[in-house]
């Protein structure tokens, strides 16, 4: 894959704040798929006056798509580093420092030339990570949520409010999942499936509790792959999917999405309150901990797409993986 040389010779001049006239580069693929190719860039880059530098950088290079009821999203993060936004985050709790963002001719295609954070991410992350991650994105929606910057109004493309639910509604209705779970071909225990049913059941109930939480600006993926621990900083990567959600509808995926399912419960015991903690710290204490929905959000997020999960993957692995977690989110309700 060639590279543009102008945009990189920007992108770095912006990275070491002096002009550079050349680099070589070598590229190492981190991410391909639906959600974007992402390449690490590294090589000598060489100043005007001649020196040499050693840099690595990361090339985020995202083509048109349309997500389900968010059609935006696949620019989403292109028009956030255009935005004030950057301003809001701490030296504890950030994103990665965009050098330089492009958006062809077409206006079907962005690239994000962004730094490249050496850390601990995914589920080498400790418990003690999670709380932190937990904690530090409490304060930063808490802070935003009682100082309301006027960034916050300014920001044109977000997924809405009724992002989570229109797609739990979308998922329920989908007879592959919904008459699955209902069938006498269910390989579920009987408690997992009447888990999945009572939300169902319930779901106006709980959306009627969800809607007079505090509306938040929300990550929408905040899962461990997504965050990076360096240093005692939490950087977050992948905001496609930010919009407006509810007050811990991000912790539902720090608990659910992929994680180590030996220490599903006591992350979920751990990061609750320290969320909830954390945005008390500046927002005061608006949604008392005994009334939190993470738990709801948790099933209403993840109960469907990990059926779909089961019913669509053909290794055995996956299969109990996905059955597992169910099962270890059913022993949530009792916490």
């Amino acid at each position: 894959m060639k590279i543009p040389t102008e945009a990189l010779y920007t992108a770095l001049s912006v990275l070491f704040t002096t002009t550079i006239k050349s680099a070589d580069y070598q590229m190492l693929q981190l991410h391909c798929g639906t959600l974007g190719d992402v390449q690490l860039v590294t090589g000598m880059a060489e100043t005007a006056d001649g020196e040499q530098r050693p840099y690595r950088i990361v090339l985020k290079i995202q083509k048109k798509w349309e997500r389900y009821d968010d059609p935006d999203s696949w620019r989403r993060e292109y028009d956030l580093y255009a935005s004030p936004l950057g301003a809001t985050f701490t030296e504890s709790f950030r994103w990665p420092v965009c050098y330089h963002a492009e958006m062809n001719e077409a206006g079907d295609e962005m690239r994000l030339w962004l730094e490249y954070i050496d850390g601990i991410s995914g589920l080498e992350l400790t418990g003690d990570m999670y709380e932190q991650a937990a904690l530090e994105l409490g304060r930063y929606q808490g802070k935003l949520y009682a100082d309301q910057p006027e960034v916050l109004h300014s920001l044109a493309n977000l997924s809405h409010a009724d992002f989570m639910k229109n797609t739990y509604l979308h998922y329920r209705s989908w007879p592959v999942v919904y008459d699955y779970i209902r069938s006498e071909e269910c390989e579920f225990p009987q408690h997992v499936r009447q888990m999945l049913i009572d939300i169902d059941e319930h779901s106006d109930n709980i959306f009627a509790r969800i809607e007079r939480l505090p509306l938040v600006l929300c990550h929408r993926d905040f899962w461990v792959t997504n965050i990076i621990h360096t240093g005692g900083t939490l950087v977050l990567i992948d905001w496609d999917t930010t919009g407006w959600g509810y007050l811990g509808e991000d912790i539902a995926s720090l608990i659910a999405d992929e994680v180590d399912l030996d220490h599903m419960i006591e992350y979920y015991q751990r990061c609750v309150p320290a969320y909830y903690r954390g945005f008390a710290e500046y927002a005061g204490e608006i949604a008392p901990l005994a009334g939190h929905c993470v738990y709801e959000f948790i099933l209403l997020v993840f109960g469907y797409r990990l059926v779909e999960g089961y019913l669509h993957t053909e290794s055995d692995d996956k299969k109990t993986e996905c059955l597992l977690t169910l099962e270890k989110i059913y022993e949530l309700k009792s916490l």
